[in-house]
């Protein structure tokens, strides 16, 4: 599974490039099975507001976490939400996007996605 949350259309359009099973996330969704988290960095590197609320019912289950940013901000705010969903949860940071991501961003989330969440 693949649980994303995207404010601009930029995580909605990396999810599209992947093969699996996704839900975007929103209020109350409760998940059931390992998921890979993707989301977009809210501010100067925060986690968005539904992304918190979310992981606060579903933590447990995420094998990783994917974020999209956009690198003119600097790399001290690049991307952050992930730094810090990876840091608060103990999960790896699959990958920083800047904005929508390359060929070869799909090709390694992929990867991540075939072997460390549905095995």
């Amino acid at each position: 599974m693949i649980a994303y949350a995207s404010r601009t259309g930029n995580v909605r359009y990396v999810v599209s490039k992947l093969q699996g099973d996704a839900i975007e996330i929103e209020e109350g969704l409760q998940l059931d099975k390992p998921y890979l988290l993707i989301t977009y960095t809210d501010g100067l590197g925060d986690i968005p507001m539904k992304v918190a609320h979310f992981l606060e019912e579903n933590s447990a289950l995420c094998k990783g976490v994917v974020v999209s940013g956009n690198s003119n901000f600097g790399n001290h705010v690049f991307g952050g939400a992930g730094d810090k969903i990876a840091s608060r949860y103990q999960i790896p940071l699959v990958r920083k996007l800047d904005l929508r991501g390359y060929g070869g961003d799909y090709e390694a989330i992929q990867q991540f996605y075939e072997e460390r969440v549905i095995g």
